[in-house]
């Protein structure tokens, strides 16, 4: 039997997982998911004041994403990584060492139940906006992308989901703070000694308001801390706020929302500012890697077009075009344009044979002059084995020809035709 030639996995001791293992793969997806709901969640509670125990289903989602993320800690103190000579390090106390002195402080601030406080939220507003503004500390969880972007952008779909995300949960960031400033804008006329309602009136959020006949009314218990009631829902007030955004950063502006106050002004040149390189960054790359996923269909259609070129140009006579084109079409399935030649360039001729030898493996198997062959025997033969499809109808040699080469049959069975007639056929053993 034909020995496997495969590199050794590390021995790692039992509870120590490989960085490059299927589990950890499919773990670090599930925790690029979860990052991206933090990161949609977070500010958006954080903008509207939205509590987690008004709803029990946001607070038992947040809760399980919070032990979801303290597991995954964990499992980076179990986790092998690289070290700077290109080893794998298995050594438990030189990995936790490794994380505690890098991502393990970042990790654990993001990790803390935030939601838990939401309990005692009904205390001093000064309190309660602390306790919502540490839960920003949870977009650390970016981090946990960061680490492990390259990865991430292997797959060319990956990443152009990944890069339209980005888009629109930098659109999301910025609707949120836009809504935090309007709100702004109507608590600073609240707490104004003289109350100027053209003063409020500038706020895009009062104008939305006023357009949907959802005037903003005022709590004032006390003129302490008054409270503003009414106006319109969360849900139509970020739609307004998202909207606004997306027009900004695709440049398209339709002006019926737009800042009328000083700060929504200089907050609105911020935005366009942003908008302007981010849209040039991300869709530049989008283009890019549109380009490369159909980089192997543009090859194809750009050969196919040169053959038939080259055909008209030369007047082939169309039962020979045919053939070609037939030739051509029938390889590119089969080798999906993958040059292997060109793959096996890039390996060292050690890892180039245990390729070949498994490239081979069929003749190998299947053919009883090899059955006897040395493992170096058989590595040496397939290095310069190549593999040839051909297509129904054509000829491999001629009568009279020199044979320059060994054939075996790997699929399909050949004709040996003498005087128009077929004498034998040559099939897989």
């Amino acid at each position: 039997m034909l020995p496997q030639y495969r590199q050794e996995a590390p021995k790692t001791p039992p509870h120590i997982i490989l960085h490059y293992s299927s589990f950890k793969t499919i773990w670090d997806w599930l925790i690029l998911a979860l990052t991206f709901y933090t990161a949609v969640v977070v500010p958006y509670n954080v903008a509207f004041k939205h509590r987690s125990v008004d709803g029990v289903f946001i607070l038992v989602a947040n809760c399980m994403v919070d032990v979801v993320f303290f597991l995954d800690m964990v499992l980076n103190f179990h986790t092998t990584f690289v070290g700077p000579s290109g080893e794998v390090i298995s050594e438990p106390s030189v990995i936790r060492v490794n994380y505690a002195k890098s991502w393990f402080i970042i990790d654990a601030l993001s990790c803390l139940p935030y939601d838990a406080f939401n309990v005692f939220e009904k205390m001093d507003e000064k309190i309660s906006s602390l306790l919502s503004a540490l839960k920003v500390v949870r977009l650390l969880r970016l981090g946990r992308v960061a680490r492990k972007l390259d990865n991430y952008l292997e797959y060319g779909a990956a990443t152009l989901i990944l890069l339209l995300g980005a888009y629109l949960l930098v659109a999301h960031w910025l609707a949120c703070i836009w809504y935090t400033l309007g709100e702004y804008e109507i608590k600073e006329y609240l707490s104004s000694p003289i109350k100027d309602a053209s003063h409020i009136g500038k706020g895009w959020l009062f104008r939305l308001a006023e357009e949907t006949q959802q005037p903003f009314s005022y709590d004032i218990n006390g003129l302490q801390n008054p409270r503003l009631m009414g106006g319109p829902g969360k849900e139509s007030e970020y739609i307004s706020a998202l909207y606004f955004t997306m027009t900004c950063m695709a440049t398209i502006g339709f002006g019926n929302i737009a800042g009328n106050t000083v700060s929504e002004k200089i907050f609105c040149i911020c935005i366009m500012v942003i908008s302007a390189l981010l849209y040039a960054t991300i869709f530049g790359h989008m283009t890019t890697v549109i380009q490369q996923m159909t980089s192997a269909s543009m090859r194809y259609h750009d050969m196919i077009s040169n053959v038939r070129e080259f055909m008209t140009l030369h007047e082939v006579p169309k039962t020979l075009a045919e053939r070609i084109v037939d030739y051509i079409v029938s390889t590119w399935a089969m080798s999906k344009g993958i040059d292997a030649t060109k793959v096996l360039g890039y390996c060292p001729k050690d890892l180039k044979a245990d390729i070949c030898v498994h490239l081979n493996r069929k003749v190998f198997h299947e053919h009883n002059c090899f059955r006897l062959a040395s493992d170096g025997c058989l590595r040496a033969f397939a290095l310069h084995f190549h593999t040839e499809h051909s297509a129904p109808g054509d000829l491999l040699y001629h009568t009279g020809e020199s044979v320059d080469a060994l054939w075996f049959v790997i699929s399909g069975s050949l004709e040996i035709i003498q005087e128009d007639e077929v004498v034998a056929i040559l099939g897989r053993r």
